[in-house]
């Protein structure tokens, strides 16, 4: 536990209260003038690159199947199969009952260097008692997750019950272990302010965050560049305060080689060149590899590939 806090409700309103309000103003006009960033075709190339290695390819649907999931996995080594120097993604993301199947999928195929992000502790509500949420992180990393997405209480948090939250994330924490990197969602769309973001930025990543997660990609707004940029701050203010650096995953809207590239220009200008890796920022999405294979093709070919050319998800 960081030395900052104490670990009471008092100390964390305390500490909390010392952080500077948002300049929602400022802090849009950022964003908006960082995404008008362009970058040269060189620098493209290796941008597109390295957003294909950030990617947590996810599936997260009521309908999925051994064999989608399987699909996915193959994807996730290769995701162009005809072409060996397009890197592997980030991690696999899907729900607990998927986690072993993707697992022994990868390690099958030479993706033992890939992890299985699993999403836990009653997703995408949050709405359980612990020993629920307890025994869905045990479930997720009994069955060979190396990451797991918890989300936060929003009702909790909401409320005031900052306390209830911080040791929920201390306890999924703890189980975790040196077993998986955990990764905390807030639902920025529920928590309305940059306030609240930068608030639970702060409550989770004194809990022991090894990532701060904007959102599940089942509400709306979510990954909104505002957002992830109060989050970058966070990120990067928390390093210079304790020299600890946590990472950062947008997640829910990112679709395009364009959205990507600007989630990228984010980082290198807010938190620094040294989030730039798959270790320390992670982008949630599922549709989003196919666009940036086909870009991937149009940059090397001079020209987009037929539908065909990538497998549909």
């Amino acid at each position: 536990m960081s030395a900052l806090i104490d670990g009471s409700e008092a100390s964390l309103k305390q500490f909390l209260k010392t952080l500077p309000p948002v300049d929602q103003v400022g802090v849009e006009a950022r964003a908006a003038m960082l995404g008008t960033r362009s970058i040269k075709n060189e620098s493209k190339n290796r941008a597109i690159d390295l957003a294909i290695s950030m990617v947590d390819l996810t599936t997260l649907e009521g309908a999925d199947t051994p064999g989608k999931v399987r699909a996915l996995a193959s994807k996730a080594v290769r995701p162009d199969p005809s072409d060996p120097t397009v890197p592997s993604v980030g991690a696999i993301c899907v729900y607990n009952d998927m986690v072993g199947i993707a697992r022994t999928h990868l390690d099958a195929i030479g993706g033992a260097h890939i992890p299985v992000a699993a999403v836990s502790t009653a997703f995408p509500s949050g709405r359980a008692s612990i020993e629920v949420k307890k025994q869905d992180t045990l479930d997720a990393l009994n069955a060979g997750a190396g990451e797991i997405d918890m989300v936060i209480d929003r009702g909790a948090f909401l409320s005031g019950r900052l306390g209830e939250v911080f040791d929920e994330i201390v306890l999924i924490k703890s189980l975790c272990g040196d077993r998986a990197h955990l990764k905390v969602i807030f639902e920025t769309g529920e928590l309305v302010t940059y306030d609240n973001v930068r608030k639970a930025s702060y409550l989770a990543m004194l809990a022991g965050a090894d990532f701060i997660k904007t959102s599940t990609g089942k509400v709306a707004p979510a990954a909104t560049p505002p957002v992830v940029l109060v989050m970058l701050e966070a990120v990067r203010d928390y390093y210079a305060l304790t020299g600890t650096r946590i990472g950062v995953k947008p997640a829910g809207g990112i679709r395009t080689t364009k959205d990507a590239i600007k989630q990228l220009v984010l980082v290198n200008e807010t938190a620094g060149p040294e989030w730039l890796t798959p270790s320390l920022f992670r982008i949630g999405a599922s549709a989003l590899l196919n666009d940036l294979l086909m870009q991937r093709m149009k940059m090397r070919e001079g020209y987009y590939s037929s539908p065909q050319y990538v497998t549909l998800d």
